[in-house]
């Protein structure tokens, strides 16, 4: 799959480009539920609390723009889309699991 971004477009920083793409909670919110497996839009709709039509259509777009998932269309009436990982989106797992173990640790230290 070839990524719709060019390098000179990204910053010379990599945590600076890592930032870059997962940049708000809703992709962090969409990768997290993709890592489960693949998903149609309606899917993620419910699964991710107040996001809108439009912002989750957009992010959708922009993370399939830059090689993160990959949307999958069928010939169907109605027509069906699905969204799945890509390798690179898949590549994002152990980030998203740290976050997750951080989160965790940060809520039982509250906790006390």
């Amino acid at each position: 799959m070839r990524i719709k971004v060019k390098k000179s477009d990204l910053p010379p920083c990599p945590v600076e480009t890592t930032m870059q793409l997962i940049n708000n909670k809703w992709k962090i919110f969409i990768l997290r539920e993709l890592l489960a497996g693949t998903k149609r839009f309606n899917e993620l709709q419910r699964s991710i609390t107040n996001i809108s039509q439009k912002v989750l259509t957009q992010n959708l777009r922009s993370m399939e723009r830059d090689g993160l998932i990959v949307r999958r269309i069928f010939a169907e009436v109605p027509p069906r889309v699905e969204y799945t990982l890509s390798d690179l989106g898949n590549s994002l797992r152990p980030i998203i699991g740290a976050l997750r173990d951080w989160g965790m640790k940060y809520k039982e230290r509250a906790a006390d």
